[in-house]
């Protein structure tokens, strides 16, 4: 981490706002190490009402101002106290700047007083000393050190962007924004005709939120958001699980959305994120999506009840375990596969184990009343309205599986499979109500499976 600091260090300005940060910062890191230590005052006599998590530094029931005149004079010092106000509960009496500071102490299996747990009451001190201190004398120095980030002088982003730019601009399908209207000259239900506006189009940007989940840093590191110091003894800040990225937690709030997933990261392909999966992949689609449907194009077109018919759910397994072990490795031939029905299986549950549908919770609704609409080229605007604000990700993955399954329909006298058939096994794969109610499913079954089937119908014109 020091090299990569240092290093970072000579490709910036010297007069630059985040070259500054980072030397400043360095006396934060001195700051953790001037912060006193804690220093335990133990009762002299055993108590009886003593909880078996605390040690010698519990006094029992003891005043406030008595726990102020056994820390008096003595920075760092810490004891516990139980409440005269409340029985049963306890308090952490602290010495800092001259004064006794009081916290509630509660225990669940760990220490704390606040958000972060300790193993002891030891450690959860030395981290609130080192805290208090550096907060005491850096002050005005932590209230502004996310206004230069260095982020946006070196950091993550800038080394990402040309190569991000490169694989996002290649071979990829725009979205089309549409109108949809009737023909006077043919009388029919609902006749299509589109026609493009001149509006924007939808955005090519595979965004990815970060995924900052709270870490314990061993040894010394600094925030590659603002480049400071991230201090304390513990949960000093927030690590992405997908690409490793380390900062503040108050920074992890302004950070971009340009998470670059490492695929030593990703530790399965079914169940994980779809625009994760495609992003450490660097695909525009998800592997298992691509394989699947090249193999049952290749062999399973004319396979009567094609994706209503069920395969062997343990071969279907198998094939899942192939997919998250071996990746676009896997076998899914002929050869180890013969049932088509296998991997037609496998397909359907990689939808449906996406923790986000493709069809995202956001906008579930939006595609329900949709369908509830009672004139057709109305619900077809609105489908088209909520297809283009899908995640890029997810609307490429669903472009492509539309485009198969309305060919797989062009076989219909053979696989028995219509529009409408798929739309109702396809539906509530493809889309789940956020609040995962079997009733509200039970009742948009119906919606469900209209909305699968208009855009198998009308793929062409729709995306």
């Amino acid at each position: 981490m020091s090299s990569l600091r240092n290093f970072t260090l000579m490709l910036l300005p010297s007069d630059s706002p985040a070259f500054i940060n980072m030397h400043v910062s360095l006396t934060v890191y001195q700051l953790q190490q001037e912060a006193p230590r804690p220093k335990r005052i133990t009762c002299p006599q055993e108590m009886e009402s003593r909880p078996k998590y605390y040690g010698r530094e519990f006094h029992g029931m003891i005043s406030r101002d008595y726990a102020d005149e056994l820390l008096a004079g003595t920075e760092g010092a810490y004891l516990i106290r139980e409440s005269q106000r409340q029985p049963g509960t306890y308090t952490l009496a602290l010495r800092f700047g001259h004064q006794t500071l009081n916290y509630r102490l509660f225990y669940d299996g760990k220490h704390f007083v606040g958000e972060k747990r300790f193993e002891s009451v030891h450690d959860l001190v030395t981290d609130a000393l080192i805290t208090l201190y550096i907060e005491t004398k850096a002050a005005e120095y932590i209230a502004k050190m996310t206004t230069n980030p260095i982020y946006e002088h070196l950091g993550y982003t800038s080394l990402l962007k040309d190569k991000m730019v490169h694989r996002l601009s290649r071979g990829r399908t725009e979205p089309r924004r549409v109108t949809f209207q009737r023909d006077e000259k043919i009388s029919s239900p609902l006749v299509r005709r589109s026609a493009l506006k001149d509006t924007p189009e939808k955005q090519c940007s595979y965004e990815k939120i970060h995924n900052f989940k709270v870490h314990t840093f061993r040894g010394p590191h600094w925030c590659e958001y603002c480049a400071n110091f991230m201090w304390g003894l513990i949960a000093q800040g927030v690590r992405c699980s997908d690409c490793g990225l380390n900062v503040h937690k108050q920074c992890s709030k302004l950070v971009p959305s340009d998470c670059q997933p490492d695929l030593r990261r990703i530790k399965k392909v079914f169940s994980c994120d779809l625009t994760t999966l495609v992003k450490a992949h660097n695909t525009t689609r998800p592997m298992v999506v691509d394989m699947c449907i090249r193999e049952i194009e290749l062999r399973g077109m004319k396979s009567e009840g094609l994706y209503r018919v069920s395969g062997f759910s343990e071969h279907i397994e198998d094939v899942r375990l192939a997919f998250d072990r071996d990746g676009e490795k896997a076998d899914i031939s002929a050869s180890a596969y013969a049932d088509i029905n296998i991997i037609a299986g496998a397909l359907k549950l990689y939808f449906r184990d996406l923790p986000i549908p493709v069809i995202t919770f956001d906008l579930y609704s939006k595609f329900i009343q949709a369908a509830k609409l009672p004139n057709a080229e109305s619900r077809l605007e609105a489908i088209h309205e909520g297809l283009l604000q899908l995640p890029p990700a997810h609307y490429e993955t669903l472009r492509y599986l539309m485009a198969h399954l309305k060919r797989v329909t062009m076989f219909e006298k053979y696989n028995l499979m219509n529009a409408e058939n798929l739309g109702i096994v396809f539906g509530p794969t493809l889309m789940q109500p956020p609040e995962q109610n079997a009733l509200t499913t039970l009742n948009d079954m119906r919606q469900q499976k209209l909305v699968v089937q208009l855009i198998i119908e009308h793929e062409d014109v729709l995306f």
